[in-house]
């Protein structure tokens, strides 16, 4: 039996650049922090029972694996040649459709799994392109590849991507002292909406390629606003510029809502500007593709009546730090 366990993601700059449609005209980089929340996939192949068996929000039994109705766990299983005898389950500390990148941190995590049954332990390297293969190539989602580089990989992370799709992965070290800080005033709070990000990621997507210029211009500017936003994310944290970073972290949310109306909603932005008017907030955006899910708020002072404020909204402070390891497999020896 083996059990992996694999971290959630928060990006933090350059999000949406990770899209092939944007990354293969002018390359993409993302700032990303990888979560102490965690995915656990459990893979097991019983000795006699010839059936694929899924325990999850959605149970089912299937003779074999084509017949799966679960896609990643379907897509995976073809890929590795595992056509039955073949049971997996999964616990996650947050629900998906959040906007922290569930779906890909389960493919890591089960294509992680299924290595292991094969006794093999592959580089995050190629666990990662693995995911993005089958996820986007074969499965045909209209995702982009920071997620499944941050499962993989954990930790304060950047990813520069070129236009050929080859991904360079660099941790980014910070004093002790000046990362428990960022993470202290850097609030993140539950909204309790839930989306799929392809859905939201679509109009940009769909931008992108279009033949009408204005539009494909307007995403693309902004997308490029956003990349060197990225870079100024990232040496904001490495100075410690605190200050910058909430600042950014405004200048990213006014970009990234160019990109869809999906992105945010009227409740949330009203939301905004009170907690920027009235609570200190310095900057915030909502975690993810947009449309639901986690608000993430810059707050340089104690937060104390910021976070009385969002509980009373109905949305709670998630407490956090950052996850080391990435994807990793704990094997079960049969007796």
């Amino acid at each position: 039996m083996i059990t992996t366990r694999t971290p959630l993601r928060v990006t933090l700059g350059g999000g949406g650049t990770d899209l092939e449609s944007y990354y293969r005209h002018d390359g993409g980089f993302i700032f990303a922090m990888a979560l102490d929340k965690y995915i656990r996939v459990v893979a097991h192949r019983p000795a006699f029972d010839d059936r694929v068996v899924v325990y999850g929000p959605q149970p089912e039994v299937s003779s074999r694996a084509t017949e799966v109705q679960h896609e990643l766990v379907r897509a995976a299983l073809i890929a590795h040649g595992f056509d039955d005898r073949v049971e997996t389950a999964s616990l996650a500390d947050i629900a998906g459709g959040t906007g922290l990148g569930s779906s890909s941190s389960f493919m890591v995590g089960f294509l992680n799994a299924l290595h292991g049954l094969k006794g093999d332990r592959p580089s995050p390297q190629a666990l990662a392109e693995e995911a993005c293969d089958l996820e986007i190539r074969v499965l045909n989602k209209g995702i982009g590849k920071q997620d499944q580089y941050m499962a993989a990989y954990g930790g304060l992370t950047t990813l520069d991507i070129a236009p050929d799709g080859q991904v360079t992965v660099k941790r980014v070290d910070l004093d002790p002292e000046v990362e428990a800080a960022f993470i202290e005033h850097t609030h993140i709070y539950y909204t309790g909406l839930r989306r799929d990000a392809a859905v939201v990621l679509a109009d940009q997507h769909t931008a992108m390629l279009s033949e009408a210029a204005p539009r494909r211009e307007t995403v693309s500017d902004s997308l490029g606003f956003i990349k060197d936003l990225g870079y100024r994310i990232r040496d904001a944290w490495t100075a410690g510029d605190l200050d910058g970073w909430g600042r950014m972290l405004d200048e990213h949310w006014t970009q990234k809502k160019r990109l869809s109306g999906k992105i945010s909603w009227s409740a949330v932005d009203d939301l905004y500007d009170h907690v920027k008017s009235d609570m200190g907030v310095t900057g915030g955006k909502v975690i993810g593709a947009g449309g639901g899910g986690f608000l993430m708020l810059f707050q340089p002072g104690d937060g104390a009546e910021l976070e009385a404020y969002m509980a009373a909204q109905n949305m709670p402070r998630l407490r956090y730090g950052i996850d080391r390891s990435g994807s990793c497999q704990m094997v079960e020896t049969p007796r």
